[in-house]
């Protein structure tokens, strides 16, 4: 049996109520993600329950994107996101492992493409 560990965040930023400088959804902490590092994201409500895990190789454009497009898998649900951590990975295929492993083992509510838990 293989073991993983997820790994600590990096990075955690949370939604202000009424922030008074620029944001995007209630975010105002996106200076402190990484603009030229991949890694994996992972989007949590106000409950502490995972929403929606991805990986990038550039984690602060990505992370705006889903926030910003049309086809993000959460364009429904962006108002549910209160927190989103970020873990710095540099290597492509652990980004692609943690995001598999985090998506199965924590049961992440709106990832359906590597869901193997449904």
């Amino acid at each position: 049996m293989i073991k993983i560990t997820i790994p600590t965040p990096d990075v955690t930023i949370t939604k202000q109520n009424n922030p008074e400088l620029s944001n995007i959804y209630g975010f105002t902490d996106f200076h402190q993600i990484p603009r030229d590092k991949g890694g994996i994201f992972m989007f949590y409500n106000n409950k502490k329950e995972l929403l929606f895990v991805g990986k990038a190789r550039k984690l602060r454009q990505r992370i705006k994107k889903h926030f910003e497009d049309n086809v993000s898998p959460i364009k429904t649900h962006r108002d549910e996101v209160t927190k989103i951590q970020v873990c710095v990975v540099d290597d492509p295929v652990h980004r692609e492992i943690y995001e598999t492993y985090i998506i199965n083992e924590q049961k992440a509510k709106y990832n359906i493409d590597k869901a193997f838990f449904r």
